[in-house]
């Protein structure tokens, strides 16, 4: 059902939210992009005069136990979302430290219409990473309306994202926001792009990215590649790599991609030369090489300043953009030039060719955000894994559920 067709005035409505975010020594957010996005779905529900009850995860506890088997809850409670989603939201939070027990429940039974409660961390329970159909029950009874708004967890068949909606019928459950957002940006991308498309597909490994990587095959005009999944494909090329990071393994998968793209009239862009160092530090001796052509001794850890003129050139022309993994290791300022460049083109295409501009998500964003950039892109993906696998083609587990 659509999100402003639910009956949510004097109802508990459980919200799902995404509000696994870094979090820092002293216990304060470092990113809170996640919280910011999911405020809007909450705001409405509250003008709407609903009682809001939100759930997420938090880290990996069920895999960081202490040493005494037992969860670490001091080190992945939520409590520390509070204040941070108290500012986003422009009203209280009420916290309790229980998901499902006695005490979340006379928490939301206390709850009334136009205020807020947080529940505690749902990876606390074993079964919500399983799916399992008893904790999945006990959320849902919790709620009179159940709102999924948790895109970067959608691709997870979990307890909290996907089974509990099997307990609200259709007209009790919907998406948010942020979710519909979500949705809407992939699904421009995928079904009606303006041409020419242009694919930036960086990162590590091509193994991540191989799905990826076929899809795009079908509808995009250009794929860009860099990172370190390029130097694969520069082997696949007969190129030298020195010590840069490849899988010597997906070589024969590199050479395979090639020879589709070019039967499909596909062009892929390698780059050009390449930024390379002595060793893998912000400090380490560099120089610019021919791609192909780095030297045993030395690794490539950014893209070169030929390979930038041309990725631009490419990307200045485009009409539709879809950018997913850096162009080196943008983390590292002298190595972060090939990235920053690339944000710049995208947005500058957004600006002055009026393109429409996806950032999928995972590293794109953290290097789109370090770049001041990310108000001048079309769309700014939430979601690392979950738009990479709804790109690919891929039924999301919290998505079906929705819509089932």
């Amino acid at each position: 059902m659509k999100f402003e067709a639910l009956d949510v005035k004097d109802k508990k409505v459980l919200v799902r939210v995404d509000f696994n975010v870094p979090i820092d020594e002293d216990g304060k957010i470092t990113d809170a992009t996640r919280i910011e996005k999911a405020a809007p779905t909450i705001q409405y529900l509250l003008e709407q005069g609903a009682a809001v009850i939100l759930m997420s995860h938090l880290g990996r506890p069920q895999k960081e136990k202490l040493e005494d088997g037992t969860i670490d809850k001091e080190s992945f409670t939520l409590r520390p979302i509070v204040t941070t989603l108290e500012d986003h939201i422009g009203c209280q939070v009420q916290f309790v430290e229980d998901t499902i027990g006695e005490e979340a429940k006379a928490a939301v039974k206390a709850l009334e219409s136009g205020h807020v409660l947080l529940l505690e961390n749902t990876r606390f329970y074993a079964g919500e990473e399983k799916g399992d159909e008893d904790l999945a029950r006990a959320m849902s009874a919790l709620g009179e309306v159940y709102v999924n708004d948790a895109f970067g967890a959608a691709h997870r068949e979990h307890a909290s994202t996907a089974t509990v909606a099997k307990f609200f019928p259709s007209d009790k459950k919907s998406f948010g926001y942020l979710m519909g957002a979500e949705l809407a940006g992939a699904e421009k991308l995928l079904n009606e792009p303006a041409h020419p498309v242009t694919a930036i597909v960086g990162g590590a490994k091509v193994s991540d990215k191989i799905q990826l990587l076929e899809k795009l095959l079908d509808f995009a005009d250009n794929i860009i590649i860099g990172g370190a999944m390029a130097y694969t494909f520069s082997l696949a090329q007969g190129g030298k790599v020195g010590n840069s990071l490849v899988e010597r393994d997906k070589v024969d998968t590199a050479k395979e991609l090639l020879e589709k793209a070019k039967a499909q009239n596909t062009k892929i862009y390698l780059p050009v030369d390449t930024m390379v160092g002595k060793e893998f530090s912000n400090e380490t001796p560099s120089k610019v090489v021919p791609s192909g052509e780095i030297e045993d001794g030395w690794e490539g850890l950014d893209i070169g300043p030929d390979s930038i003129a041309e990725f631009s050139r490419i990307i200045a022309q485009s009409k539709s953009i879809l950018w997913n993994g850096p162009m080196g290791v943008f983390e590292m300022k002298n190595f972060a030039i090939g990235t920053n460049a690339i944000a710049e083109a995208v947005a500058r295409a957004t600006e002055e060719n009026d393109a429409y501009s996806l950032i999928g998500g995972g590293d794109s964003v953290s290097a789109i955000n370090q770049a001041g950039l990310a108000d001048q892109v079309s769309f700014v993906s939430t979601g690392g894994g979950a738009m990479l696998e709804l790109l690919e083609g891929k039924e999301l587990p919290g998505i079906a559920a929705i819509r089932s």
